[in-house]
């Protein structure tokens, strides 16, 4: 397995190329800009995109998606609570951002527990609402791509349509440090961390 962390958009959200090497089969997961970085990306590691999963619906995590699905054909896919998020550029914000408002119609709906298949490699759906109503975190080998749930000493932001500070901290500590510490977390912004570091270290999170 690869994974490739690219800063992208005016929010320099992470995306994150997540590639079975034995297929060349990638999964791209949000996408806030520069959809042209992906293709690039895909030329220089030979994988076909096998379908775009967002974390939640927030426009710095979406923006990219129009430009890249008019360059490559694959599916998308959000958790169900999100996909009027997807719809509507009011509650996606992009109505307020600078960049075209978007409304993306998502090919799948995501449930907590579900099950993705890219190659050989098998992702773990985790619902982990909290930043938004349908926020998700998936789990792949040793990685925990988190969105803007978890950050690396700090946590999502909860005053957005969707948001509950008390569900964001109960998905932290019952879906995600419930995880061996030597986990490593993939955050929606900024630097990876581990699991056993945040349970010490992010000010956040239970004792």
């Amino acid at each position: 397995m690869i994974v490739e962390r690219l800063p992208l958009g005016v929010y320099a959200a992470n995306c994150y190329i997540v590639m079975c090497e034995d297929t060349k089969e990638a999964m791209i997961v949000d996408l806030g800009g520069e959809p042209e970085e992906i293709i690039k990306k895909s030329k220089e590691l030979g994988f076909n995109i096998n379908c775009i999963a967002l974390t939640h619906g927030h426009g710095d995590h979406i923006a990219g998606i129009p430009g890249l699905l008019n360059l490559v054909k694959c599916p998308v896919y959000i958790h169900e609570k999100d996909e009027e998020m997807l719809l509507d550029p009011k509650l996606n914000l992009t109505t307020t951002m600078s960049t075209n408002e978007i409304s993306i119609k998502p090919d799948k709906l995501l449930k907590d527990g579900d099950v993705l298949k890219v190659g050989n490699l098998i992702i773990e759906v985790i619902h982990t609402p909290g930043h938004t109503m349908g926020g998700i975190s998936l789990k792949v080998e040793n990685y925990l791509i988190t969105g803007d749930t978890l950050f690396r000493g700090s946590i999502g932001r909860t005053d957005l349509y969707g948001g509950s500070y008390d569900t964001i901290i109960e998905s932290i500590n019952n879906k995600l440090l419930t995880h061996s510490d030597e986990t490593i977390i993939l955050p929606g912004h900024g630097a990876a961390t581990k699991v056993g570091i945040e349970k010490i270290t992010n000010p956040f999170v239970k004792r």
